[in-house]
C-alpha cells in the first residue's frame, strides 16, 4: 500500500508535527531562560525594574504554554501540568507555590459552574428551556444564533459570566441536538459555542455583576486617583459597547460560520412536541433550579450588601455542588464524568498567571510596553494600553492585567493630557473579552468542551475578533464616549 494512503500515515504526520513544535518549545525555553541579563524597565518616575532569572523563566513558561495550547502539542490539561512542572524543576517558583495555584478558589468556582451545567442537563431542565426558546425563536438558524447570543448577554447583566456559560452550555447542547448536522463538528456548532464564549465576555462588561474585574478595578482606580465610579456610571458607559460588540459578533459568526442550513425544517413543531413529551416539571428540576437561583441571588447581592462581602464566591457556589449530592440529584458516576481536562486547563492558567505576577515578569512587560508610548499621540497611547491589557488578559487574571498597567498608564496620562476615566473604561472593555486562548476566561474553556472546535481554531478566529474589538474601542474613545459626556482629554 502507498504510504501516503496508509491508515497510519495520519498518525505519523501528527507525531512529526508534535515533535517539531515540542522541539521549538524546548528551544524557546532554553534560549530565554539561559539568556544574559535583559535590559531594565524604567517607569515614568525613573524607577528601574530588573528582570530576574525567575522572571525570564516565567516568560519562557508563558511562551511554551501558549505554543503548546495553540498547536495542541499535548492535550490542554496536560500542558497545564507542564506549567507547574517547569516552574518547579527550574526553580522559577517553589513547587508548593506552583502547584498550590492548581486548587485556587477561582478554579473551584469553575468546577462548581461545570457541575451546575451537568445538573441542568441531567434533570432535563435545559431541554425544557431550550424547547421553549426555540418555539419562540423559530426555524431560521441565523435567528437561533441571535437568540442564544442575546440570552447569553442578557444573563451576564445579573450573573457572573462563568455561571452564565455553565448555565447556557447545556441549553446550547440541547439546541444543537436538533440540528442533525452529522457526527462531526459543523459550522453551526462552531459558531454557536464559540459565539457563546465571546458574547459572555461582551455582556459581562456592562454591569458589575458580570464579573469581579469591574468592582476590583474601580476600587483600584479610587485608590490611585481619589475619584469614585458608581455602579450606574459604569453601566451607562459600558452598555452601548456591550450591545455593539454583541451585534458585531453576531455578524462575525454569520460571516465565518454561516450554518450549513438556513432553516431547520419543522423545528418549531418538533420543539413543541418534545416539550410536551417531557411532561410536568419534576421535583428534581424545581429543586435544582431553586438551589442555583439561591446561589446566583447571593452572589449578586454581594455587590450591594456589605455583610455578604466576607463570604467567598467560590464557597457560595460550591454549596450548590454539595446540595446536589445531598439531595441525590447527582451521584458518584456524575462526579467521575466531569471534564477534568477543563479543570486542569484553568488550574495551569492560574499557576501561570501568578507566576508572571509574583516574579515581576508581568510588571516588567507592562512598563516596557507602555514606555514605548510615553511621548506618543494620545490616541495611540490609549490604543497601546488597550492592546496590552487585551493580550495579557488572555494569559493572566484580567484584574491582574489591569493592576499592572493602570498605575503606569495613569502616571503617563497627565503628560499627554488624557483623562484618567477613559483609561479605566477602555481597559475594562478589552479585559472582558479574551478571544485568543482558551485559558483567557472560563466561558472559553466551557465552550471548548463541546468538541466543536479546536484550540487552534479558537486562536485563529480570535485574532480577527480581537481586531474588531480594538476597532470598537477606537470608536468608543473617539466618538461614542465623548458624545455621551465622558471627558477624554483634559
Amino acid at each position: 500500500m502507498d504510504q501516503s494512503t496508509s491508515p497510519d500515515n495520519g498518525i505519523v504526520i501528527l507525531e512529526r508535527k508534535r515533535l517539531v513544535f515540542a522541539a521549538v518549545g524546548a528551544a524557546i525555553f532554553i534560549l530565554i531562560y539561559c539568556s544574559p541579563q535583559w535590559v531594565d524597565a524604567v517607569d515614568p518616575t525613573g524607577e528601574h525594574f530588573s528582570l530576574s532569572t525567575e522572571g525570564k523563566g516565567a516568560l519562557a513558561v508563558f511562551l511554551v504554554a501558549g505554543l503548546f495550547w495553540v498547536f495542541e502539542v499535548l492535550p490542554i490539561g496536560v500542558t497545564s501540568l507542564l506549567i507547574g512542572v517547569l516552574q518547579a524543576m527550574f526553580m522559577i517558583r517553589p513547587a508548593k507555590e506552583a502547584f498550590k495555584d492548581f486548587m485556587d478558589p477561582s478554579v473551584l468556582f469553575i468546577f462548581s459552574s461545570i457541575v451546575i451545567g451537568m445538573v441542568f442537563t441531567k434533570t432535563g431542565l435545559t431541554r425544557r428551556l431550550a424547547y421553549k426558546m426555540l418555539a419562540v425563536i423559530g426555524e431560521k438558524t441565523s435567528m437561533i444564533y441571535l437568540g442564544c447570543f442575546v440570552l447569553t448577554a442578557g444573563l451576564t447583566l445579573v450573573m457572573a459570566h462563568t455561571a452564565v456559560a455553565a448555565t447556557i452550555y447545556p441549553l446550547l447542547m440541547a439546541v444543537y441536538s436538533l440540528y442533525d448536522g452529522g457526527d462531526g463538528p459543523t459550522r453551526f456548532g462552531k459558531g454557536l459555542f464559540m459565539g457563546m464564549a465571546y458574547i459572555a465576555g461582551a455582556g459581562s462588561i456592562i454591569t458589575l455583576l458580570g464579573a469581579a474585574r469591574g468592582a476590583v478595578a474601580i476600587e483600584f482606580f479610587k485608590e490611585i486617583t481619589g475619584r469614585e465610579i458608581s455602579f450606574f456610571q459604569l453601566s451607562y458607559y459600558m452598555l452601548p459597547i456591550g450591545v455593539i460588540m454583541t451585534i458585531v459578533l453576531w455578524v462575525f459568526f454569520m460571516a465565518f460560520f454561516r450554518p450549513e442550513k438556513k432553516i431547520i425544517a419543522g423545528l418549531r413543531e418538533k420543539s413543541s412536541r418534545l416539550s410536551e413529551d417531557l411532561g410536568r416539571i419534576t421535583v428534581k428540576e424545581i429543586l435544582a433550579a431553586l438551589i442555583v437561583l439561591g446561589a446566583v441571588v447571593t452572589l449578586s447581592l454581594r455587590s450591594f450588601v456589605p455583610a455578604l462581602h466576607q463570604f467567598d464566591k467560590s464557597a457560595i457556589l460550591l454549596i450548590t455542588t454539595i446540595l446536589f449530592f445531598f439531595f441525590n440529584i447527582l451521584d458518584l458516576d456524575d462526579l467521575e464524568s466531569i471534564p477534568w481536562d477543563i479543570i486542569l486547563l484553568f488550574s495551569g492558567a492560574m499557576s501561570l498567571g501568578f507566576c508572571l505576577w509574583q516574579t515581576g515578569a508581568a510588571k516588567w512587560l507592562a512598563i516596557h510596553w507602555l514606555g514605548l508610548f510615553e511621548k506618543s499621540n494620545w490616541f495611540v497611547f490609549l490604543m497601546g494600553i488597550s492592546f496590552f491589557v487585551m493580550m495579557m488578559t488572555n494569559v493572566i487574571m484580567n484584574v491582574a492585567a489591569i493592576a499592572i498597567s493602570l498605575p503606569v498608564a495613569l502616571v503617563i496620562a497627565p503628560y499627554l493630557g488624557i483623562a484618567s476615566e477613559v483609561i479605566l473604561f477602555s481597559a475594562l472593555v478589552v479585559a472582558g473579552m479574551p478571544f485568543l486562548l482558551l485559558v483567557g476566561a472560563a466561558p472559553n474553556a466551557i465552550a471548548y468542551s463541546s468538541g466543536q472546535f479546536t484550540s487552534g481554531e479558537f486562536f485563529r478566529y480570535g485574532v480577527l475578533a480581537s481586531c474588531l474589538l480594538m476597532a470598537v474601542v477606537a470608536a468608543a474613545i473617539t466618538f461614542i464616549w465623548p458624545v455621551m459626556g465622558m471627558q477624554v482629554l483634559m
